[in-house]
């Protein structure tokens, strides 16, 4: 690929509904190395941050990427149509439990909360 080419430009739809993006990335990067950024980009005032990238998964065309491959290698639409911004689905993985106190520490899509010992809706 020659250029601009190498580039695609991504947003990121978050569970609530807001967008992080659009922005330009390189189609050599990893899908780990994006969700790094993408992290690093999430709203300050979520009630939901996550921490690592496995605590989350980017969903495009109904497939879940793998960390491991890059843009190129995941086969994203590219160069459709000029201009064309692709919004790809972030989803927090399923909760887990907080030992000490038995809160859920994680939304799963659409903020419903499940957890064996405790159902925490936003509130203590």
């Amino acid at each position: 690929m020659a250029g601009g080419e190498d580039w695609i430009e991504l947003k990121f739809r978050l569970a609530d509904g807001t967008d992080i993006g659009p922005s330009k990335y390189n189609q050599s990067m990893t899908v780990s190395s994006l969700k790094e950024k993408i992290i690093s980009q999430w709203p300050k005032d979520s009630e939901n941050i996550p921490k690592t990238v496995n605590d989350v998964k980017l969903i495009n065309a109904g497939k879940i990427l793998d960390n491991n491959r890059t843009l190129a290698e995941s086969r994203l639409p590219v160069g459709e149509l000029p201009g064309m911004i692709i919004t790809m689905h972030v989803v927090l993985r399923p909760p887990t439990l907080d030992k000490k106190s038995g809160n859920c520490l994680y939304t799963f899509l659409y903020f419903f909360l499940y957890c064996n010992v405790t159902l925490t809706i936003g509130f203590q």
